[in-house]
């Protein structure tokens, strides 16, 4: 009998070398040659296994990186598969947003040794110099928030602390940055640098002291700008009382058992009466106008009442119809309805006195009516007592 076949030798993972595949192919057909059939039946499978193994080990090797990954500045080396920066990220679990910086880029390749930053945006709601706004940083810090915005903060007020660290969720801040401003009070210029909060505050950091009615040009809880010049105004100040009349009313009442244009004051109006007060103020030496500051009505103003006919007026009167109105009218007043004579006791186109126009039935005085009015009122009293009303011009209404 020959010597029995030789017992399989069972197949180990290559090393990470380039010529893993060549010796897995040299051993099997040293192995082959030995063997019969049989045994090259046994190890083809072995062989195709270390084969696959090999590359497979070569190809791992390949793709695998190390990187090093810093987020808001804690670093770290790590391992990845990854192609890219943003694809490294989204293994990592790293979010990224509009605020946020990442370098390189997201789309960028990766390769072994590459270092990638992460800083995450920080929303800060900032207070600078009195006016508000939102703003983003990506500094950890309020010192580092301060240099990255461009904020100058030598001898400026600040809310908080140059170290605070400024979390994710972000803060509120208040900076108030150092300013000249100049005081002009009771003669004398003085300029300050300050970092106050109001034009009050800095006046006191400037040795200034109002009192009483003393104030500024600025309003006093205004912000202080640089470069702004404040005038302080001394004050001094009284109230005077005041009694001033309240105008009354005039209100007409029609009335249809008067004629029409005649007009009848029912009741005379009376004027009221109110206590005003006034303030009195004398600024850096000079009076100024005075201020209502308060008001009370002591009597209440009475309406005029005027009952306002509205009966047609007729025109024809028994007696009278025929005479020549028109030329007596343009002797006595030129023709004119609101003609009053130079003593201001006659008036009309007819020159009545007031007394005999009232008795006549007319209201007020003769000029103030209409001229058919007039014309009716001068027949009634042709009627009474003929044309001797009219000593010069009577003659004129037989024409």
């Amino acid at each position: 009998m020959g010597a029995p076949a030789p017992e399989p030798v069972e197949p180990r993972l290559p090393r990470q070398q380039t010529g893993g595949r060549a010796q897995a192919r040299r051993a099997a057909r040293r192995r082959k040659a030995s063997q019969g059939p049989d045994g090259l039946r046994k190890l083809v499978p072995q062989a195709l296994v270390v084969a696959f193994l090999a590359g497979g080990t070569s190809a791992f090797i390949a793709h695998d990186k190390a990187v090093q990954l810093t987020v808001d500045g804690a670093p770290r080396t790590l391992h990845t598969f990854a192609d890219d920066v943003g694809e490294l990220l989204a293994d990592e679990g790293l979010a990224v947003g509009d605020h946020d910086i990442v370098a390189p880029a997201p789309g960028r390749t990766l390769a072994s040794g590459d270092e990638i930053v992460v800083r995450y945006g920080r929303p800060v709601t900032l207070t600078l110099d009195g006016r508000r706004r939102q703003v983003w940083t990506t500094a950890r810090t309020v010192d580092g928030a301060l240099r990255q915005l461009g904020v100058r903060a030598e001898g400026a007020y600040l809310s908080a602390s140059r170290s605070l660290e400024i979390t994710r969720e972000g803060l509120e801040m208040e900076v108030r940055t150092e300013r000249t401003v100049t005081f002009l009070a009771d003669g004398r210029e003085r300029t300050i640098r300050t970092n106050a909060a109001t034009v009050r505050e800095a006046v006191e950091q400037a040795g200034i002291s109002l009192g009483g009615q003393d104030t500024t040009s600025v309003p006093p809880g205004s912000f202080p700008r640089d470069g702004q010049t404040v005038n302080v105004m001394r004050i001094t100040g009284t109230k005077e009382v005041r009694e001033e009349p309240i105008p009354f009313e005039t209100e007409k009442a029609k009335d249809d058992s008067l004629f029409s244009g005649t007009e009848v004051v029912v009741r005379q109006g009376e004027q009221g009466a109110r206590r005003v007060t006034y303030a009195l103020r004398v600024i850096d030496g000079v009076k100024q106008k005075p201020k209502k500051i308060a008001e009370e009505v002591v009597r209440e103003p009475v309406d005029r009442l005027v009952k306002v006919g509205t009966k047609p007026l007729p025109s024809s009167v028994a007696g009278a119809d025929g005479l020549d109105w028109g030329a007596l009218a343009h002797c006595e007043s030129g023709g004119r309805p609101g003609a009053v004579d130079p003593s201001g006791t006659y008036g009309g186109l007819y020159q009545f006195d007031p007394g005999t126009w009232r008795a006549l039935g007319g209201s007020g005085v003769a000029q103030n009516a209409t001229s058919g009015e007039q014309t009716f009122r001068a027949k009634k009293l042709y009627v009474q007592r003929g044309s001797s009303p009219w000593p010069h011009c009577g003659r004129r209404l037989y024409r």
